[in-house]
């Protein structure tokens, strides 16, 4: 995966389309977790005789493949390349040629 906890990504596919966020967690091979990002209403029933029902907000996963990567020196939207330095791979912006 190309794509690292704690980097900045713009979703380009979606409902949201356009926004932008943060990656908080990487589930698997391809999917990501971004707050406030692809939020969905559940509607919860009550477990006890004296608590409400209720409809609480919660963030879902959203594919890999539609979110990309803003490089933090360009700020603009970019693939990920890979390069190798003797023993060291690193990853690198395809659009300005640095290390992200």
């Amino acid at each position: 995966m190309k794509l690292k906890k704690g980097d900045e990504v713009k979703i380009i596919r979606g409902k949201d389309k356009g926004r932008t966020g943060i990656i908080d967690k990487v589930i698997g091979k391809d999917k990501v977790l971004i707050p406030n990002i692809n939020q969905y209403k559940r509607h919860l029933k009550r477990k006890t005789q004296g608590q409400k029902s209720e409809i609480v907000t919660i963030a879902k996963s959203i594919s890999a493949y539609s979110v990309s990567l803003i490089c933090p020196r360009c700020r603009k939207t970019t693939r990920v390349g890979f390069k190798i330095v003797g023993t060291e791979k690193s990853r690198v912006c395809k659009k300005c040629k640095e290390a992200i």
